[in-house]
């Protein structure tokens, strides 16, 4: 009998070792993926691989890793903010509008514009916590409000030195080129501010949501609210601090679009509320945390970058790129929750 129990043994340990190995491929897979993704597009276009190139394309994904992190906030307390897109270009305007009509400088613009986005953020927060607004109705409700807001100042037009206004007259000011840097530096040449404006979003959020009792408090009002107050955790305060963050970060990012093209566009942010959620929720598939979390979407952020930028070097139609970022989503979705399921 005893060689009977020596197999079952060593079936069981093989079957513990082959979930190891399965566990830590899920855990892996979005970096498996992108690595692959970085070799097939170098061997197919070498230029890919340029220094300069990579640092495009973290340039690229900074404003939607900046707003992603906004939605992750919010998602960690159980809601969600659909009015990210609306208050980046919101913020593009207001900034713009500062600059070109009212004249002032980049020290009074970058202050009041996040103060814009806190503000928005309030505003989001009363009607969800306070009057009890479902959360999605009471940020699509904003997103209607400040997308059409943004074009009454301007009468529905963009905003750049010489802008004629409503009443007939030209506005004098002119964008600071201190505002500008935001947008066209780089840290010796290489590194471009924006991408450290990214760096240093990511790091401070996720010191406050994972190493922190704040973060751990966001989680806890996100998984069972009740219990969470029942425990002493004040719920309505981390509600409203998320949004508040939120709200920020997205006015964050429409500086930086504003420093980068030097033009209160009334199109700008179109894409991005699109783009930085499917950035957080890819984020839940990074090393199989299945929970929003920072560090997963900045990832899924460059994961999602790196596969638009590769295809147009290697031109694939443009009409296309949706078309792949859904693909990419329904994956990371599926491999999120599929695997949960298989394991459950």
């Amino acid at each position: 009998m005893t060689p009977a129990r020596d197999d079952t043994a060593a079936g069981t340990g093989g079957t513990a070792r082959g979930e190891t190995l399965r566990e830590a491929l899920r855990a892996g897979a979005v970096f498996i993926l992108l690595l692959s993704m970085v070799i097939g597009f170098t061997i197919a276009q070498p230029a890919f691989i340029n220094i300069n190139n990579l640092m495009s394309i973290l340039q690229a994904v900074s404003v939607v890793a900046v707003l992603g992190a906004g939605v992750t906030v919010t998602l960690a307390v159980g809601g969600f903010d659909l009015s990210i897109g609306a208050v980046a270009a919101s913020g593009v305007m207001a900034a713009s509008y500062i600059m070109i009509v009212w004249g002032l400088g980049a020290f009074a613009t970058v202050p009041l514009v996040l103060l814009f986005g806190a503000a928005v953020g309030l505003a989001n927060a009363f009607l969800i916590v306070r009057l009890k607004v479902p959360d999605l109705l009471a940020t699509l409700a904003m997103m209607f409000l400040l997308t059409g807001l943004q074009l009454i100042p301007t009468a529905g037009r963009s905003i750049s030195p010489g802008l004629i206004l409503p009443d007939g007259s030209t506005a004098t000011g002119r964008y600071d080129p201190l505002f500008l840097l935001i947008g066209r530096s780089s840290l010796f040449g290489v590194v471009p501010v924006p991408v450290l404006i990214m760096a240093a979003v990511a790091i401070v959020l996720f010191v406050l949501t994972e190493r922190t009792r704040i973060g751990r408090l966001l989680f806890a009002t996100g998984g069972n609210e009740l219990a969470t107050r029942l425990a002493g955790g004040p719920t309505d305060r981390l509600k409203a601090l998320a949004y508040v963050i939120s709200g920020t970060l997205a006015a964050l990012g429409g500086i930086i679009v504003a420093a980068r093209v030097g033009r209160g566009d009334v199109s700008s942010g179109a894409s991005l509320l699109m783009d930085s959620v499917a950035a957080a929720l890819i984020g839940f598939a990074v090393l199989g945390l299945r929970r929003p979390n920072v560090f997963g979407t900045v990832v899924g952020a460059v994961f999602v970058g790196v596969l638009l930028n590769g295809l147009t070097m290697l031109n694939a139609p443009y009409y296309t790129q949706d078309f792949v970022k859904g693909a990419v989503l329904v994956g990371a979705l599926a491999l999120t929750y599929g695997v949960a399921r298989t394991r459950r």
